[in-house]
């Protein structure tokens, strides 16, 4: 491992020579697609051993073998050129489509929107001939690089990029396990980010595979969309570095554009994994594809809606959301009030402050739900800080450990979860005090002893919460008002 970190840090330090990489967010894309024709061409070397007669997507002379591999090959001005004008060029135009040329589509889509930034030929010479000393068809090797491709994400993240929040492995983790996907069932998510709740799906999945029939079948069954290319190009080489051969159901583009109405029954998935962005707004029209009562611009209502359409009955569903949208009023009201109606929402673990530290101070919310039968109660459960932890970090994040307790509490939903006790940190909330409080899934532990906090990030976040109500009651008057005047 030490070996391959300091391949990789020797890279970083190559590419901060370059007057054309301005900040972390573009040398880890540099990095990126140097790393997946690094890793596509590796696997290449592997099916010309196991299948007949294959035949690479890739022109012989863009392929990496044979104009990277050579440590005295072109460099230089002929090297940026070659890079700029034929490499780059010929992949974004590779032929074919998800079925009949999977692997030339996959090389199309994550080359769609990337771009070359280095000017120096001589410098991206050096940085390509010390990525050829990783060797990735080492078994080993490889699974090494598997770790070392999260510190590669948390660079990412600590570059800022976009204000977009990855999420904690340790959360991912948990929302896996106790949703629980099975062999054979399709799995989704629609905002896949750098792939971490695919990656674990796998990780997951692959322990119930013993042949290669059933390899197949775990390879057909992972989907996902994301869109913005960075992440996207990043999650598709997680992917293929996580034994997915052709991630050709990984695919670029804003899952929220497609009108609802054309997600039709052979859309529909089995088990939806995702945490959509929040605080975000969707550009003007997007909204025009969903029903007249649910019409907002906010990105996570918008992905509350379609995660609800798109579950095949008896489907499962575990995302992240923000407290805005528990307690949020309006449109909010509308969508939670038709989600308890489909749905079993039957578990909400709240999350304490920090988990997405430093990204946001927002609380959010893990919710679990199942399509095809209307909610009795809601359970909560109110996850801790471990001891003497007062908040999480970047060097202290949240562990899966911490997530015992709940694990251990949680039960099975094919006997309504019979096993849940109350306690200081889980109490249960009947549908029909929900509906007396208008919906409001804000619903506090009736066990806590109330405490003043002083912690900026508390006080920030009461702060968004109050605003977020008080914008909600300005719009509940401006209608009132509208109506007043329309029937005078």
């Amino acid at each position: 491992m030490s070996n391959l970190t300091s391949v990789i840090k020797s890279i970083q330090d190559v590419m901060r020579q370059d007057s054309g990489l301005d900040g972390d967010a573009q040398r880890i894309s540099q990095l990126t697609w140097l790393l997946f024709l690094k890793v596509f061409d590796a696997l290449e070397d592997e099916l010309e051993l196991t299948r007949d007669h294959y035949a690479s997507p890739i022109p012989d002379a863009m392929r990496w073998r044979n104009w990277a591999a050579n440590a005295e090959g072109i460099t230089g001005e002929e090297l940026i050129d070659f890079v700029d004008n034929q490499l780059f060029a010929t992949l974004k135009s590779l032929p074919g489509d998800a079925r009949r040329n999977p692997r030339g589509y996959v090389v199309r889509g994550v080359f769609e929107d990337a771009y070359n930034y280095m000017k120096s030929g001589h410098l991206l010479r050096q940085i390509i001939t010390k990525l050829n000393a990783i060797d990735f068809n080492r078994q080993s090797e490889r699974h090494q690089f598997n770790d070392l491709y999260e510190k590669i994400l948390k660079d990412l993240q600590s570059a800022g990029n976009a204000g977009e929040f990855y999420t904690p492995r340790a959360v991912t983790q948990f929302m896996v396990d106790m949703v629980n996907p099975r062999l054979g069932e399709v799995v989704l998510d629609p905002a896949t980010g750098t792939g971490g709740f695919l990656v674990c799906a796998i990780e997951h999945l692959r322990k119930q595979v013993h042949n290669t029939e059933q390899e197949a079948l775990l390879q057909n069954s992972i989907r996902g969309v994301e869109k913005k290319q960075l992440p996207h190009m990043l999650c598709v080489t997680n992917l293929m570095l996580h034994g997915v051969e052709v991630p050709s159901q990984i695919t670029h583009g804003n899952t929220l554009a497609r009108p609802l109405r054309d997600h039709t029954a052979a859309d529909r998935v089995d088990v939806v994994l995702t945490n959509p962005p929040f605080g975000g707004v969707e550009e003007p029209g997007i909204e025009q594809g969903y029903p007249a009562d649910v019409r907002t611009k906010e990105t996570a209502d918008l992905f509350l809606v379609l995660i609800k359409h798109i579950l095949k009955n008896n489907g499962r569903a575990a995302l992240v959301l923000p407290d805005g949208t528990l307690f949020g009023e309006g449109v909010k009201t509308r969508i939670k009030e038709q989600l308890l109606n489909e749905c079993n929402l039957h578990t909400i673990v709240r999350l304490p402050n920090g988990v997405f530290a430093p990204y946001t101070g927002i609380k959010t919310n893990l919710l679990f739900f199942t399509k095809g039968t209307p909610t009795q109660d809601v359970w909560y459960y109110e996850h801790p800080y471990p001891p003497g932890v007062k908040n999480y970090n970047k060097t202290k994040p949240i562990r899966i450990e911490e997530f015992d307790a709940e694990k251990a509490w949680w039960g099975t939903e094919a006997d309504g979860f019979a096993a849940r006790v109350e306690n200081e940190r889980a109490w249960k909330v009947s549908l029909h005090q929900i509906k007396a409080a208008n919906y409001n899934l804000d619903q506090k532990n009736p066990h806590a002893v109330d405490v003043v906090s002083h912690d900026p990030a508390h006080l920030l976040a009461d702060y968004q919460r109050l605003l977020t109500e008080a914008q909600a009651l300005r719009d509940q008057l401006r209608e009132i008002l509208a109506k007043s005047l329309a029937s005078a």
